[in-house]
């Protein structure tokens, strides 16, 4: 696993289309427990080359119910972006993550993880990917249906502020399916590997 991280690390296949360069951010160890597929590292997170380490992150903690440090232990969280550098900015938010990096990388990564219990997808890329023809027709309804996809995967919203919209509109998630996630996350993370 290690040589793995090393490579996708100092991978650089889509360097022309990186407004500030390649600089893959991926983390996990064979005894990941819970895997984070996000979207792609933000401008933050590509500067300071840690993975949700801004807003976003602190509002996702907030919502597994974990602290930083417990986040931040990759034989807890293994954290696998669709994109694993910084896409650069749109007129609202990121662009979306490079095509190049789950095809080039995903499945190498999925062969050395052995004790994953469950999978986190962050937003409608690493919902449509993984979902395949079981991904509902927007973010909502994969939200909405989240006990279909249990025991392997749970959707989430990005916790981005940029989507505090989407939580305003949809209060149900707050106070009905994060205390199911941080049920989930609590037991996962108090057994032994």
């Amino acid at each position: 696993m290690k040589k793995l991280l090393t490579e996708i690390r100092t991978c650089t296949v889509c360097k022309e289309y990186l407004p500030l360069g390649p600089r893959p951010i991926i983390a996990g160890t064979v005894h990941s427990k819970i895997i984070l597929l996000s979207q792609a590292p933000g401008r933050k997170a590509h500067e300071h080359n840690k993975a949700w380490d801004d807003p976003s992150g602190k509002k996702l903690r907030e919502w597994l119910g974990v602290t930083d440090e417990e986040f931040y232990n990759p034989d807890n969280f293994g954290i696998l972006p669709m994109g694993f550098c910084y896409p650069g900015k749109a007129k609202t938010g990121d662009l979306p993550p490079r095509k190049e990096c789950a095809p080039l990388w995903h499945d190498l990564v999925w062969n050395e993880l052995k004790n994953v219990k469950l999978i986190l997808l962050i937003g409608k890329y690493a919902q449509d990917r993984y979902l395949k023809e079981d991904s509902k027709k927007n973010l909502t309804e994969n939200i909405a249906a989240y006990h279909e996809f249990l025991p392997k995967f749970f959707p989430l919203p990005h916790p981005s502020p940029v989507n505090r919209f989407w939580r305003t509109k949809n209060p149900w998630f707050e106070t009905n399916v994060v205390s199911e996630l941080q049920e989930k996350v609590a037991e996962i993370l108090s057994k032994a590997n």
